[in-house]
């Protein structure tokens, strides 16, 4: 039926995994409002009657959450209102609670200007196309016309809990922790109180101007505070967590940075002890160190797509029971409900290590070592992005001297290492990375990405 309450929402918002866009630029509480409208017929439609709505805490959040209830209630769905929290401790109330979806307004990682809403349907990521239908639904006003009353319902103690549930006591620890003013911090706080050894937290206050750096732990320069404050205490290890506490940051007692896919690898550990032979996941930016650590291990590692509903649905398909990415989202559901979540992941991670007997740089410096450049993201058309890695595709395909995998732009294995060029999902940029076990054939590998991107006609980006 075409309603009253149609509204266009800005094509810029509607990204691939989420909504998310500038407040007071192109996403507004009437966007909000609009979404809680078209969300919440598909869930009527769905058969349900009731989604979890929790907020981050950026300062636009509380007014944008009270938006999306209102819309929630005019296609006739009951919001349960979470309150203030991380984005896990909402898809923990979609995952426990008699909900039919889950709703979280946050900016994630994002400067303080921006929100967004994550969604899930029915236990499953919301993304892609079913995004870009939202959009057109709400255009078209297809809504249904219904009334519903919102709950208020207090699950943040029995997330904390939950958390603790599965932490495995060994020796004390001290350990440095940096919410980085996110939404985290609150839960962060109840949890310590609960985990022997000893906890340094800085940054433990929700402050949606983030004023003591980006909420960002994927970029190294934000983890400073963190290096400092392990080299003070002489903390055994230092977490991060970015805006919503789904992404993760680790530094070890020298306070060097273990990246997503390091993490995963020592994850793995106890995951594969309980399940041998399991699949393991990460994404196509992801170390060959991955690959092989996961084999010696007795796994089969998978490498997917990048980003987080493409790992949550392969995970969905295979059974798998962990995976993760560069970015540092880690999915559990061994022992767990399958979403990202930082903060117990970094409770799972303190448990190996309390239990091991090792220290967690000792972990580090037990693994391979190989010479990688950054994630290199660098300008290029959005009309263009997707066709440059097929291009360098075909030119490719006939070159029996390599291994070429392409279920996510153009993966090159050969004796020198790997690089890869892929499509940004989100943005107008191309991605690279390279990876060698020596800086010469680190340098081969350099040169023949590069050669590539000029063949497309794309100028390459700079290494240094």
């Amino acid at each position: 039926m075409n309603s009253s309450d149609a509204h266009q929402l800005d094509p810029e918002i509607l990204r691939e995994y989420d909504i998310r866009g500038e407040v007071g630029k192109n996403f507004s509480a009437k966007d909000v409002y609009t979404v809680g409208r078209a969300f919440g017929t598909l869930v009527k439609r769905d058969g349900g009657n009731r989604v979890a709505v929790g907020y981050d805490g950026r300062l636009s959040s509380p007014e944008l959450e009270a938006s999306l209830v209102k819309g929630l209630a005019a296609s006739g769905i009951q919001a349960v209102r979470i309150g203030c929290g991380p984005t896990p401790m909402a898809s923990f109330a979609g995952a426990t609670l008699d909900v039919h979806g889950a709703m979280m307004v946050t900016g994630s990682h994002n400067p303080p200007q921006f929100n967004g809403i994550k969604l899930t349907l029915n236990g499953k990521p919301f993304f892609g196309e079913d995004i870009q239908a939202l959009g057109r639904q709400a255009a078209g006003g297809d809504f249904i016309d219904d009334a519903a009353e919102a709950e208020d319902f207090e699950i943040f103690s029995t997330y904390v809990q939950r958390i603790l549930k599965d932490f495995r006591a060994g020796a004390d620890l001290t350990v440095a922790w940096d919410p980085g003013n996110g939404s985290g911090g609150e839960v962060l706080k109840a949890l310590i109180q609960h985990l022997p050894g000893t906890h340094h937290v800085i940054n433990g206050e929700i402050d949606g101007n983030f004023p003591a750096h980006h909420p960002d732990p994927t970029v190294e320069k934000n983890l400073d505070q963190l290096k400092a404050l392990v080299a003070e205490k002489k903390c055994d290890l230092g977490f991060a967590f970015d805006g919503d506490a789904d992404r993760i940051g680790v530094i070890d007692g020298q306070g060097r940075v273990l990246w997503g896919d390091q993490v995963l690898v020592l994850l793995a550990r106890d995951v594969l002890a309980d399940l041998p032979g399991a699949t393991i996941i990460a994404d196509v930016k992801a170390s060959q160190v991955f690959v092989d650590e996961i084999k010696r291990m007795g796994g089969v590692p998978l490498i997917w797509k990048t980003g987080h509903s493409l790992i949550k649905s392969k995970m969905l398909e295979t059974g798998c029971p962990l995976a993760g990415e560069m970015s540092a989202h880690i999915f559990f559901k061994h022992g767990y409900y399958g979403f990202d979540d930082a903060i117990y992941a970094a409770v799972r991670l303190l448990s190996i290590v309390a239990r091991s007997g090792e220290s967690l740089a000792d972990m580090r410096d037990a693994m391979p070592h190989m010479i990688n450049t950054p994630e290199l993201r660098f300008d290029c058309p959005e009309n263009r992005k997707f066709k440059v890695a097929e291009e360098v595709q075909a030119r490719l395909a006939d070159d029996k001297d390599i291994d070429v995998l392409t279920i996510d732009g153009v993966r090159v294995t050969n004796q020198d290492g790997w690089w890869l060029l892929r499509a940004s999902n989100t943005q107008a940029v191309l991605v690279a990375r390279c990876e060698s076990a020596t800086q010469d054939g680190l340098e081969r590998l350099k040169a023949q990405l590069c050669a590539q991107l000029k063949a497309s006609g794309i100028t390459p980006p700079s290494f240094d």
